[in-house]
């Protein structure tokens, strides 16, 4: 029975939970940014460059086709999802957090002057200690 109290303070453990719940968003997040490569980046680029597919492009090797084009496409949708993470989350989050530790760092905040009788009482504090010891 001990083996499976172990198994549920596992299961039930606050890191592995936050652990699922971030894979299943980021399984989310693919989708997002799956749709955004395929329905307004490969279109933009097939009206710019023409068909956006390499998905034909092969050669024969002793009797075996090799559908390089296929990898081809592989490596362009990625560096596409690549460049749409990196322009629309990564650099936007990175300015954000520059603009927030600017602001955090250019005006600090004078603490106010101590009233006279916090003055006092930590006089008389260090009285207390300086007797002490």
């Amino acid at each position: 029975m001990k083996i499976l109290k172990e198994f549920k303070d596992f299961i039930t453990r606050g890191n592995l939970i936050d652990l699922a719940v971030a894979f299943i968003i980021a399984g989310a997040f693919a989708t997002v940014v799956g749709g955004l490569v395929s329905f307004l980046i490969m279109p933009l680029v097939a009206a710019i460059f023409g068909q956006p597919s390499f998905q034909g492009l092969t050669f024969t090797l002793n009797e075996a086709a090799i559908p390089y084009g296929q990898f081809i496409t592989v490596l362009v949708n990625f560096l596409l999802v690549a460049a749409a993470v990196f322009f629309f989350i990564v650099k936007p989050y990175n300015m954000w957090r520059a603009r927030r530790a600017e602001a955090e760092t250019a005006a600090p905040e004078a603490a106010p002057e101590p009233s006279e009788e916090v003055l006092l009482l930590r006089q008389i504090r260090d009285q207390l200690t300086i007797t002490n010891r």
